[in-house]
């Protein structure tokens, strides 16, 4: 798994320029009118219950990425701590995000140990490429990031044919690797569950967690989840 998770991360370093794509369902993630518009009020949606939620305190963002949800925490937050592996996405996301309360951290996530204590910790499209060996010691170590009171939040990937790629294979549902291509047609082996929202519920348990946990029509999976103790 340790090659994998290289692998992972290099396919997301060399995947920054385009990243945007994906979200934006641009190119190959151009599914048609009617699917983009059913991803874009669905991803509306997840917005809309994230935001009430986003406390006026410290909150880390872990797989930061571009930035796209940095923004909107920034807007809410008196401080965020934005934290990804990637040197080319976190450049992205500072030119973009140009906000004096976001510090901005460089970190293996695999490796990452909490250095405080956060309100709120937010997990968007990560917890999918954690490998399920790693899953209960890895959010372990989300609550230990966590004040008393303080809450996750996670956004991810619900299985759909139009979620990814027109070029990308969904591996069947109990496999953990997939194969993901950029743009120029390299190929990487990446970890990637595709949740469904009693999945992650089920997981969060029995992980030790409180969570409520729901999801859109199509393409997301989104909830709050606090220590159950």
């Amino acid at each position: 798994m340790g090659l994998v998770l290289a692998e992972q991360a290099e396919y997301y370093r060399q995947r920054a320029g385009e990243y945007e794509d994906w979200w934006f369902r641009r190119g190959r993630y151009d599914h048609g009118r009617e699917a983009n518009e059913r991803w874009f009020a669905e991803a509306r949606e997840v917005r809309a219950a994230l935001t009430p939620l986003i406390p006026a305190g410290n909150v880390l963002e872990l797989a930061c990425g571009t930035g796209l949800w940095t923004r909107l925490l920034a807007e809410h937050a008196g401080s965020v701590t934005a934290m990804d592996a990637s040197p080319e996405v976190i450049s992205i996301a500072q030119d973009k995000v140009q906000a004096e309360n976001v510090q901005w951290v460089e970190q293996d996530l695999f490796e990452w140990e909490p250095q405080g204590v956060y309100d709120m910790c937010l997990l968007a499209f990560w917890l999918s490429h954690v490998p399920a060996e790693r899953m209960s010691e890895f959010l372990a170590r989300v609550a230990r990031s966590l004040a008393p009171g303080g809450v996750m939040y996670v956004i991810d990937s619900a299985r759909s044919e139009s979620a990814s790629a027109r070029d990308h294979e969904l591996q069947p549902r109990e496999e953990q690797i997939m194969t993901r291509r950029l743009a120029d047609g390299r190929e990487y082996q990446i970890v990637k569950h595709w949740f469904d929202a009693a999945s992650v519920q089920a997981m969060l348990e029995q992980a030790g967690w409180r969570a409520e946990i729901g999801s859109t029509a199509e393409y997301f999976v989104h909830g709050s989840a606090q220590p159950a103790g």
